[in-house]
C-alpha cells in the first residue's frame, strides 16, 4: 500500500471515529436529556428520573468516557498506521 492510500486509510478511520463519537455524545445529551426524557421520567435514579440525571450528570460523564475512548482508539490506530509516538 502506498503513503497516499495509508494516510486516506488513516485519516478515514480517524473521521469514522469522531463521528461516532459525536453520535453518542448528541445522543446521550440530547436525545436521553431533551427528546426522550418524557419516555424516561419513569425511570428513577438517585432519588430523581433518568431523563434529569441524563441531562445533569449522564451527559457529562457520557462525554468524559469518551474521551479517553477516542485516546484509546486513536492510540491503536496509530500503531496500526505506524504513526505512533
Amino acid at each position: 500500500m502506498s503513503d497516499k492510500q495509508s494516510s486516506n486509510a488513516y485519516w478515514r478511520a480517524n473521521i469514522r471515529t469522531i463521528w461516532i463519537c459525536i453520535a453518542i455524545w448528541a445522543f446521550v445529551s440530547y436525545g436521553c436529556a431533551i427528546l426522550f426524557r418524557p419516555l424516561l421520567s419513569g425511570i428513577s435514579v438517585g432519588g430523581t428520573d433518568l431523563g434529569f440525571w441524563f441531562a445533569q450528570q449522564g451527559s457529562i460523564i457520557t462525554f468524559v468516557i469518551l474521551i479517553f475512548a477516542y485516546a484509546w482508539r486513536m492510540n491503536k490506530l496509530d500503531r496500526e498506521h505506524g504513526v505512533e509516538e
